[in-house]
């Protein structure tokens, strides 16, 4: 009986679907190769704007702050674009905190980067408390986000009384996948709750079936299991820190010759 069950569990996977936009380099395409798959890669969620005259309504003026914390590309992306279409011009001396290296690295596309003017975290907003604290006083921050806010930020800005203004400038929202409606795939790929709230959003009858899914984080993990689905491929793990890890080890056994 359980050898039956394991081997059900490791049916062969012919097609995997990757719930993100498709890259120009990936170690997918080597999966893919290898294994010979079809790997298909489809955004399940997308940004939208919000569009000025609806920012106008939040009764901010991004140049009355002089610091800006950013948690994304995003992020940074929609804040300037709000500052040209409201025709406002941030001073040389506005400080920048960024969560992490690579949202700081996007930051040179619309600065002229300044160390002294840019802070930079390795992933989460405490690693910035000795900046933030050296700048708490007499400065007003300003934190850009989507529709789904910055919790995090929002509570450790909150329990260490700084005068911070939250201000949504973008949308995080399903993408539609109505013509995915006819076609099955061995394996849904997941990087976020979100991804599930699209899934069914398009699809409110969607049964699991033989579809195996795949999830990375913890948060993706619950979101799954609250649909009563069953998760077959994690990361990250010890033995698989990536995706590709995790799916390469699962296809070593459902595709053995």
């Amino acid at each position: 009986m359980a050898s039956s069950a394991r081997s059900e569990n490791y049916r062969r996977i012919e097609s995997i679907l990757i719930s993100q936009p498709k890259p120009a380099r990936s170690p997918y395409f080597k999966l893919e190769e290898k294994y010979g798959l079809q790997i298909d890669f489809r955004p399940f969620i997308h940004v939208e704007s919000v569009v000025e005259k609806e920012f106008r309504k939040q009764r901010i003026r991004c140049d009355d702050f002089n610091c800006v914390i950013f948690n994304s590309k995003n992020s940074i992306e929609h804040f300037f674009r709000i500052c040209e279409e409201t025709r406002v011009k941030m001073s040389a001396e506005t400080r920048y905190f960024c969560l992490s290296e690579a949202v700081a690295n996007y930051l040179q596309k619309f600065i002229v980067y300044r160390k002294r003017k840019v802070f930079v975290g390795k992933r989460k907003i405490e690693d910035l408390t000795p900046a933030l604290l050296k700048h708490k006083e007499q400065n007003k921050f300003l934190v850009p986000c989507s529709n789904l806010g910055a919790l995090p930020i929002m509570d450790y800005l909150t329990q260490n009384a700084f005068d911070y203004t939250e201000s949504m400038m973008y949308r995080t929202v399903a993408s539609d996948l109505s013509d995915l409606a006819d076609i099955t795939y061995d394996v849904l790929v997941f990087f976020s709750p979100l991804g599930i709230e699209s899934l069914y959003e398009n699809f409110p009858s969607f049964k699991q079936n033989r579809t195996r899914i795949a999830v990375f984080g913890n948060s993706t993990s619950r979101a799954v299991e609250e649909r009563g689905l069953t998760i077959n491929i994690k990361a990250p793990a010890p033995e698989a820190p990536s995706m590709t890890m995790a799916l390469e080890n699962y296809l070593q056994k459902s595709n053995k010759k």
